[in-house]
């Protein structure tokens, strides 16, 4: 099991908790992707897929508005977690495992939309991985079909490479939730502990650790025009209410 796998199948029952309010996450999030679809001529029911879906946060939210929706991931715990969700969302998402680096080993036909967000793509430790993962997702995308995604902004993270990330506290209905994360850095690649501390009847500390490479947006902007798109844009939280920046491929 790589440490990518162990660190979403353990996180898979908390996940969650880094939210206020994970359901109404989902809907924000769905819409937030819908109006980005509109302005690339993506229709309302067009085929989506979520290549790095973790527990269902965009692909159950997607299909709440009426999107045909599959989703994969390497990780089972969160594959598990995102059926329960959508269950009990009473809304249909086609879940299978799949590593976004090999998916044309599970998926034969192609997407009018991909989507890996969540900063999913700096899990690609070497410049090759990542690579491999943009020529695999392209591959999925129908002609005239777009890709959309979210990285941190590590273009300005490099500059200071910080050790830690502000905390969430989020109030709940017995006490408090505090999440936040620390960084150790490597030159361009860090290690995240991502704590959990559930503040309430009693005091709970969960930690879980993986491992990212910061990367560039000019990195993967050049990736997907070497995998044949023909138009890449960024979209900032500003531009989109979404908490991290947004690429756009056309291919």
């Amino acid at each position: 099991m790589s440490i990518i796998q162990e660190f979403y199948d353990n996180m898979a029952c908390h996940y969650d908790k880094l939210f206020l309010d994970w359901n109404a996450t989902t809907n924000e999030q769905a819409l937030i992707l819908q109006n980005i679809f509109k302005k690339y001529n993506c229709q309302d029911g067009s085929n989506v897929l979520d290549c790095a879906c973790g527990i269902g946060t965009q692909a159950i939210g997607l299909a709440k508005l009426g999107y045909k929706v599959t989703a994969s991931d390497i990780s089972d715990g969160e594959l598990h977690e995102a059926r329960i969700r959508a269950q009990n969302t009473s809304v249909y998402v086609n879940f299978l495992k799949a590593d976004f680096c090999k998916l044309s080993e599970v998926f034969s036909e192609k997407f009018d939309i991909v989507i890996a967000m969540d900063n999913a793509l700096p899990h690609m430790l070497t410049p090759n991985d990542l690579s491999k993962a943009v020529k695999s997702i392209a591959n999925q995308i129908k002609d005239g079909g777009i890709f959309v995604g979210s990285i941190r902004d590590y273009d300005a993270l490099l500059q200071t490479k910080p050790p830690y990330s502000p905390p969430y506290i989020h109030k709940t209905e017995k006490g408090r939730r505090i999440s936040f994360q620390t960084w150790v850095w490597n030159k361009d690649l860090y290690r995240l502990s991502q704590y959990i501390i559930d503040d309430e009847e009693s005091l709970t500390i969960n930690k879980f650790e993986c491992e990212y490479r910061a990367t560039r947006r000019e990195e993967l902007t050049t990736l997907f025009y070497e995998n044949n798109c023909k138009e890449v844009i960024w979209l900032f939280p500003k531009e989109t209410g979404f908490y991290q920046p947004i690429i756009i491929a056309r291919k």
